[in-house]
């Protein structure tokens, strides 16, 4: 891990956003909520937060964050299903991992929870396709007017 020692302690925030494309009858499914497993929009909200929590357990190189804040959204799109995640802590190290692993979860979840209806007549996942998993923002606190110590 990198040396974070000498570093301030600042507020710090990041916002990441996916999409996963899913068929318009899957869709329909996650509106009436008729899926399987359950609510795919709140469970997803969930994995989220789980995800940004147990980012420094999935990447090696990153640091346990004190975490305080994790914030989740799942927006229904008639293609698919669009999530966005902001992160916010103080701390000597940025949150994007979390905010990026936030929104990996939620993406995960998503297929996991609709993968049965998503196969196509020979078993497989011919339409299906996360895209565009990406920091939208990250922020830091410069002049540590933020400051916690």
């Amino acid at each position: 891990m990198i040396d974070i020692n000498q570093k301030p302690v600042v507020l710090r925030e990041a916002r990441a956003a996916g999409f996963i494309k899913l068929k318009p009858e899957t869709v329909q499914v996650i509106r009436n909520k008729n899926v399987k497993k359950g609510d795919v929009l709140e469970i997803s909200r969930v994995a989220g937060v789980m995800g940004a929590k147990m980012t420094h357990l999935n990447i090696p190189h990153c640091h346990p964050i004190p975490i305080e804040s994790v914030t989740p959204e799942v927006i229904l799109r008639d293609e698919g299903v669009e999530v966005k995640c902001l992160v916010k802590a103080h701390y000597k190290t940025g949150v994007e991992m979390e905010a990026l692993s936030c929104t990996n979860a939620m993406l995960l979840n998503i297929w996991d929870m609709t993968k049965y209806l998503e196969k196509d007549k020979d078993g497989q996942y011919s339409t299906t396709e996360i895209l565009g998993v990406r920091v939208l923002e990250k922020r830091k606190d410069k002049d540590g007017s933020q400051r916690r110590t």
